[in-house]
């Protein structure tokens, strides 16, 4: 069995395609012939030790994926050999088979293809918890959305889009905006240069939006307190790309919330996740939310994979094929 691990910290030559054991499903586990996995920047992430670093080398990357079901553990009932299935967050992702918890799985409805499922999982719901809980907006409302044509982005846009809100978009090349346009985005602003604060504000009267979503860095993120209107809120997440550094509370401007959302806590049990990804499924059947794919690459390849989300030059999401 083929899988992706990594061999130490540090960039992509530190990933490796090897042979692994076959795994076979303890108690509560189901065995899973992965038929997608999804490609997040946690997985750079991991490769350079930000997370997961009680885990010892050489270890499997990826979190995210959908497949079929070959078997089951004892004390399983939900799920039985060749159902399709998908998930979010199962460590150790990048290989042809893995051995999952039944608790961290989803069905995958009849009309939703592999692909899709494994494209939605990650991006869909880190989307529906920023715009549905973390900030829950309201129509009428103006949000920033910082890489606006990413997968995060596109899907953030279009649930705000159904809550009636208007959406600014930042990304990094005029080749994005047709990709931002086609999801909702109302106002796109190319910029890298961290000039995208005078637009927002004309594009606001002066006023500011009522929420930013800045997963960019510490780059963007006095821009992003710049953008805000009184009260707004920013919504700062993927440290992949480094924190702000320490924050002065009696600093921040015009009464602003912050706060650092993660996805998990909108699936904190087995019941949200499989609410919260059933929501994700009927927008995707009802023509409500399209999901964007900008890369397709075979397993053996997940280094040219991270090389180009690094690049920041892809849109939408990125999956392997195992």
């Amino acid at each position: 069995m083929k899988a992706i691990v990594m061999n130490g910290i540090g960039g992509r030559d530190m990933m490796e395609h090897v042979e692994l054991p076959e795994p076979t499903p303890g108690p509560g586990e189901v065995l899973v012939d992965i038929a997608y996995a999804g490609v997040n920047f946690m997985d750079i992430g991991v490769r350079q030790g930000i997370a997961w670093t009680e885990r010892p080398n050489p270890k499997v990357l990826g979190v995210e994926g959908a497949g079929r079901v070959i078997a089951v553990g004892e004390g399983v009932e939900e799920f039985a050999a060749g159902q399709r299935v998908a998930w979010v967050y199962a460590p150790g992702s990048y290989v042809q088979r893995i051995s999952i918890r039944a608790t961290s799985l989803v069905p995958i409805p009849d009309d939703i293809d592999d692909r899709t499922a494994a494209s939605v999982m990650m991006n869909g719901l880190t989307a529906s918890h920023f715009a549905t809980e973390f900030y829950p907006v309201q129509p009428g409302d103006v949000a920033f959305i910082h890489a606006a044509a990413g997968g995060v982005g596109l899907l953030l846009t279009q649930i705000i889009k159904l809550r009636g809100g208007e959406v600014i978009g930042r990304v990094s090349s005029e080749e994005k905006v047709a990709i931002a346009q086609a999801a909702g985005v109302d106002h796109v602003i190319v910029d890298t240069e961290g000039s995208f604060v005078d637009e927002t504000l004309r594009l606001t009267n002066g006023e500011g939006v009522h929420v930013v979503y800045d997963g960019s860095g510490p780059t963007t993120f006095q821009g992003s307190l710049d953008i805000l209107r009184r009260s707004g809120t920013f919504c700062w997440f993927s440290p992949v790309l480094g924190g702000p550094g320490a924050l002065d509370l009696m600093k921040l401007p015009r009464s602003i919330k912050i706060g650092y959302a993660t996805f998990l806590d909108h699936i904190h049990t087995p019941a949200l996740l499989r609410q919260h990804s059933k929501q994700l499924f009927n927008w995707i059947s009802e023509g409500k939310l399209k999901i964007h794919v900008g890369g397709e690459y075979p397993l053996a390849d997940a280094s040219r994979a991270h090389a180009d989300m690094e690049s920041r030059k892809t849109a939408g999401k990125l999956v392997l094929v195992p």
